[in-house]
């Protein structure tokens, strides 16, 4: 069987895809919550009918829509996979930014159970400039919370937006009991997106899960999340060299439950039968030569379609 494997994609600011099929832009492509100086935190851009979806907004989610060619006003809406500050941390500007600048839209934010009370935070963090607005007196800008809405999800959820299909999938990136308070109040969410002619999935933050594998059938493009454990305890280590023993020892457990190897990734796309994959999330920061080789070679053991491995402003 031929194989077809890619290690890079058209930069987001060369070469736009046609919006009819909605194009996937990988903003910042680091696996948080270590910063990486070649990779921004994890952020996406979903183009569809001239309209910006993010999914995920990791910091520095701001200046990468700039450096993808995309004005902030373009912005509609934030699908927000879970709230680990690696993927909301840039979320912040984006509501701030738009209030300072008069968007004259309300953005809409998807997400988890817990999303209110993230965003209501942010809100309240903007009522100072909003007050002083540019400094003129009886001129202040829009009250912030009259400028976002809140939407929660919850696994098995599916929501028209703007001509898309958008489902959710509760994923295994907490392993909270089913039924427990913590479960009910905490969630991790897969996203499918349905767009007129092609379907993309975003794994967000999980490790192996059914619910996961169900989302993605049949998908024309798998976003999945990826860890490396050697190298992001390696990288962890660098940044938190005082790390007590027992915060290490539930970081690893952490990432070797929650998140999905190279192996596990190649079986998730080929047990959904998805057209194409695409890595992201690279918590052990941008891979040398001899890494790249060997996430490959496991990946495409269990996959045999198209594989690429993301960087920050690839198109797809």
């Amino acid at each position: 069987m031929a194989l077809a494997v890619l290690t890079a994609a058209t930069p987001a600011n060369a070469q736009p895809a046609p919006t009819s099929t909605g194009a996937f832009i990988t903003l910042g492509t680091m696996g948080g919550p270590v910063p990486s100086p070649d990779r921004s935190q994890p952020a996406n851009a979903l183009e569809h009918a001239g309209r910006i979806y993010l999914v995920d907004a990791g910091d520095g989610t701001v200046q990468q829509l700039s450096r993808a060619g995309i004005m902030l006003p373009r912005v509609k809406a934030v699908f927000l996979s879970h709230l680990h500050a690696d993927h909301t941390g840039g979320l912040s500007a984006v509501l701030g930014l738009r209030n300072q600048t008069n968007a004259r839209e309300r953005l809409t934010v998807y997400g988890p159970p817990g999303t209110r009370e993230l965003v209501a935070g942010m809100v309240a963090s903007m009522q100072p400039a909003a007050h002083v607005g540019y400094g003129i007196p009886g001129q202040p800008w829009t009250p912030p919370a009259d400028t976002v809405t809140v939407i929660e999800m919850s696994g098995g959820e599916a929501l028209a937006v703007d001509g898309m299909t958008v489902t959710a999938a509760q994923n295994s990136h907490y392993d909270f009991a089913a039924g427990s308070t913590e479960d009910r109040n905490y969630k991790s969410l897969s996203f499918r997106f349905g767009l007129p002619g092609r379907s993309v999935v975003y794994t967000g933050d999980t490790g192996p899960s059914a619910a996961v594998e169900k989302l993605a059938q049949g998908a024309d493009l798998l976003v999945s999340e990826m860890i490396d454990m050697g190298g992001t305890m390696a990288n962890v280590a660098r940044n938190s060299p005082d790390m007590p023993a027992d915060a290490k020892r539930q970081l690893a457990q952490h990432l070797s439950t929650h998140h999905l190897t190279p192996d596990a990734v190649g079986q998730l796309a080929a047990s959904a039968g998805v057209k194409a994959l695409v890595i992201t999330h690279f918590a052990a920061g941008t891979p040398d030569p001899e890494r790249t080789k060997g996430y490959l070679a496991e990946i495409t053991a269990r996959y045999r379609g198209p594989v690429t491995l993301a960087n920050d402003l690839d198109r797809f």
